[in-house]
C-alpha cells in the first residue's frame, strides 16, 4: 500500500469515508461524526497539505490528517510549547476493517512527527465513544485529560475532547510505500 498526499479530487472519498464511518459508529451507538463536516474545511486541509491517503493499488483503504496545528481550546499553553504534531480525521475503510491499518498509520505518524522534531504525537478523541478511547490506549497513547467546554470545528459543543499523546517516535515497521515529501521541521523544534 502507497501513502500520499490527498488533492483536492479526493474531497468527495474523504466526506464518503466520514459518512461510512459515521453509519458504523451509529450501528455501535455512537454518535460520533454525526453532524457534516464542511467540504470547505476538508478542501483547506488538503491544500495546506495535512491530509494522507493510503491506497491499495485504486482503492483508498484509509486516510489521517497530520498537522503540526491544534484545535483550539484543548491543549494548554504549556503543552502547546512542547514540540508535537495532532492526528486527526483517521478513517480506515470497512472492508480493511480488522487489519491494523489504523495502528500502522499511526506509526507512521509518529515516524513522520519524530522526523519533523516533534516529542509528541496527539490526538483528541469522542468524548462518549470508549471504545475508540481504549483503541488509542491499546495503540500506546496515554489520556492526559478530557475537555468539555468549547465549540466544534464544525459548529455545535465540544464532542471531541478527550485527549490523549504517545512519544513521537522513529519506526520503520509500519509496511507502507511512502511517497510524501519529508516533513518540514517544526519551527520550535531543536
Amino acid at each position: 500500500m502507497i501513502i500520499s498526499l490527498a488533492e483536492p479530487h479526493d474531497v468527495a472519498k474523504l466526506m464518503s469515508f466520514r459518512e461510512e464511518a459515521a453509519a458504523w459508529l451509529r450501528e455501535l451507538g455512537s454518535d460520533q461524526w454525526s453532524r457534516p463536516y464542511p467540504a470547505d474545511k476538508l478542501l483547506a486541509t488538503i491544500k495546506a497539505g495535512t491530509v494522507f491517503m493510503l491506497r491499495d493499488g485504486h482503492t483508498t483503504a484509509g486516510t489521517i490528517t497530520l498537522t503540526p496545528d491544534a484545535e483550539e481550546g484543548l491543549w494548554t499553553d504549556g503543552e502547546l510549547a512542547e514540540p508535537s504534531m495532532y492526528v486527526n480525521k483517521l478513517t480506515v475503510g470497512r472492508e480493511y476493517a480488522g487489519q491494523n491499518l489504523g495502528g500502522r498509520l499511526l506509526n507512521w505518524a509518529g515516524d513522520r512527527a519524530h522526523r519533523a522534531g516533534a516529542r509528541w504525537l496527539r490526538l483528541d478523541a469522542w468524548t462518549t465513544n470508549e471504545g475508540l478511547q481504549q483503541y488509542y490506549l491499546a495503540q500506546g497513547f496515554a489520556h492526559v485529560r478530557t475537555v468539555n467546554e468549547g465549540t466544534a470545528v464544525n459548529g455545535g459543543p465540544r464532542v471531541s475532547g478527550w485527549l490523549a499523546q504517545r512519544a513521537a517516535q522513529r519506526t520503520e515497521n509500519h509496511g507502507f510505500t511512502d511517497r510524501t515529501p519529508a516533513p518540514e521541521r517544526l519551527r520550535f523544534a531543536a
